[in-house]
């Protein structure tokens, strides 16, 4: 088993034949098949599907450990060749959509000034696809929000934001800059999916005041269930950065002062240590944070903001 094997049924993976794979791997499709054809004969399994196309159930085991090994060897190298303050490599950074639309900009640029020759891949995500990705090591780092229960995650609680409920001005809620949690016992409203991490907050939330939160619908996406109230399908309790602060529209932020802030952390795996790219963005993205976490309305920086933060 060699890497150019590993690339080749990566390749695979992510670009859907062997001659897309090539392609991306810049040689000929007689040379793909053949370290696939070679590494199906030393495991004895058929990794690919010839006839109908994609994975075997083997192939996708075998290519979610590949991945690990070839981002390992990645970030062996990032680190041979990066020296002080000349580091070099890639870093893949998961980052959730709420905040992803605001800090990306500003993380990309700082970076671009001070380590010109990092590259970063930055993938949008919900904190229940970002986590897997970073146990695995598909990822180097993530920005998540809170609860995340993985022993083997360093977490480092980065920003606070308030929770509010968002509703169309027609829904019988509009018109109150602030209700007490106690008028939404058993309202429908659009929720996150029960056991997700903003799910567990609300439900918590909740159950200290005694009010039982009725889901209208369990929508899977922060921004999808802001966008949702948006067009007036029901109320949503989402954070204060699902709301961009250039949108104007027939929509109104009422406050629950029962809703705790949610927390946004970094995550990234406990062993190995993270390569230099990744050390240097994480810390690119504790300044961004710093110097522009306060222009976001509803968001607060800071240890004191910060009351769920644990040592890493």
């Amino acid at each position: 088993m060699d890497v150019r094997q590993l690339s080749a049924i990566v390749a695979i993976a992510d670009h859907g034949t062997f001659s897309a794979a090539a392609r991306a791997l810049y040689t000929v499709q007689s040379n793909v098949s053949g370290h696939v054809s070679r590494l199906e004969k030393e495991l004895g399994v058929i990794l690919v599907d010839r006839a109908q196309g994609g994975l075997t159930e083997d192939g996708s085991r075998v290519v979610e450990r590949a991945r690990r090994v070839l981002n390992e060897i990645e970030d062996i190298t990032s680190d041979v060749t990066s020296r002080h303050d000349q580091v070099a490599g890639q870093t893949r950074i998961g980052i959730i959509g709420t905040t992803a639309r605001w800090l990306t900009p500003s993380l990309l640029t700082s970076l671009s000034n001070s380590h010109p020759n990092v590259r970063t891949v930055v993938r949008e995500g919900a904190s229940s696809s970002l986590v897997p990705s970073v146990m695995s090591g598909e990822l180097n780092a993530a920005v998540i929000h809170l609860p995340v229960d993985e022993p083997e995650l360093v977490v480092d609680p980065l920003f606070a934001e308030d929770l509010f409920l968002l509703v169309d001005e027609k829904h019988p809620l509009a018109g109150l800059p602030e209700i007490p949690i106690s008028e939404l016992d058993d309202e429908p409203l659009l929720l996150p999916p029960t056991g997700s991490a903003l799910r567990k907050v609300l439900d918590r939330a909740a159950s200290v005041n005694d009010v039982t939160l009725r889901p209208q619908a369990e929508i899977d996406g922060v921004r999808l269930l802001a966008s949702l109230a948006f067009d007036g399908f029901g109320a949503a309790i989402v954070p204060a950065t699902a709301v961009p602060t250039w949108l104007d529209g027939s929509f109104q932020r009422v406050t629950v002062p029962e809703l705790p802030r949610r927390i946004v952390a970094s995550a990234r795996r406990r062993r190995p240590s993270p390569s230099a790219p990744t050390h240097v963005a994480l810390e690119a993205l504790r300044e961004v944070i710093a110097e522009q976490g306060e222009q976001q309305p509803g968001v607060h920086p800071g240890t004191s903001a910060l009351p769920t933060a644990r040592p890493g």
